[in-house]
């Protein structure tokens, strides 16, 4: 004959909460978000510094005190990760005064960086007077570059693939404004690459996208004679940011990782070329960005 007694069953909700933290810490920001709304068990859980600490870059976990905090502390390390989401820090990568910024995504964490102008490397065939550097209300940099004239017009840029979350897709958008008087920036002529570059990796010629940073077709029609083109592909146009600039795709690449290998070497090479040689002028650049792709 049966008893009377039964047998409780264990839920996850009632495991402790070192346990939940340890297993959310294993997802991503957002899960643990999700996580947080399923029962004040779990937003404890999910909210704990445990978590976000691991969330955080390692170069970035240093910073953050572990115990009690103090009568004024500056928040809890979820805090300390969404402030590294929205305002982002200054990064010296080199030790050179490059001039980027680093911010996480705030859905995945991975790394985001941008270059500033100061860290491509922008052509100077006329002399001096082919860029000049101003300041700009819009920019978060010292100064942007803006192009006074050239005729030949390439842009160049590199980022230690060791900088960005491994085994992560990423694009590459290069963000700019234009002047007034601008010239030369609407043909279709303009062509982008983003690669891996390094000693493991193959020499082979990256992919190349076909891009219009003004499209204006009034004005391309003046210039189709000295126009080469860039080949069937229908060029790629740009978008208009809510912080007032452009970015346009450069291309995309997935970083090396999750197999057990380290990116070592390894950069990341952007560059944007314009192959016709007709005068040129307006262009501001505020820099390129790497973010995720979602």
């Amino acid at each position: 004959m049966a008893g009377d007694d039964h047998h409780e069953l264990t839920r996850v909700g009632d495991l402790p909460e070192v346990c939940l933290a340890h297993a959310i810490a294993l997802t991503s920001p957002r899960d643990a978000c999700r996580c947080a709304a399923v029962s004040p068990a779990f937003r404890a859980a999910a909210d704990s510094d445990h978590v976000w600490r691991r969330f955080l870059p390692p170069e970035h976990r240093a910073a953050i005190v572990v115990g009690p905090p103090p009568k004024q502390s500056p928040g809890s390390t979820k805090d300390a990760y969404l402030r590294l989401c929205d305002a982002g820090a200054a990064v010296d990568v080199g030790g050179e005064g490059s001039g980027m910024r680093m911010w996480l995504d705030k859905a995945s964490g991975a790394k985001c960086y941008k270059l500033s102008a100061r860290a491509l490397s922008l052509p100077w065939d006329d002399g001096e007077l082919s860029w000049r550097w101003t300041s700009h209300p819009l920019s978060r940099f010292r100064d942007v570059a803006e192009l006074v004239e050239c005729t030949s017009l390439d842009i160049y840029g590199r980022l230690p693939a060791a900088e960005l979350t491994p085994a992560t897709s990423y694009a590459a958008y290069l963000v700019y404004g234009v002047a007034e008087g601008h010239r030369g920036l609407s043909y279709p002529d303009q062509e982008t690459t983003v690669a891996l570059a390094g000693d493991r990796v193959a020499a082979a010629a990256p992919p190349r996208h076909a891009v219009c940073l003004h499209p204006d077709e009034a004005e391309a029609r003046k210039f189709r004679a000295v126009s080469r083109g860039t080949g069937p592909e229908e060029p790629r146009r740009p978008r208009l940011r809510e912080d007032g600039w452009s970015e346009m795709e450069m291309g995309r690449l997935r970083t090396p990782g999750g197999d057990g290998k380290e990116a070592g070497e390894e950069e990341v090479v952007v560059s944007f070329e314009v192959l016709g040689w007709y005068p040129k002028r307006g262009l501001i650049v505020e820099g390129v960005e790497f973010r995720p792709v979602n």
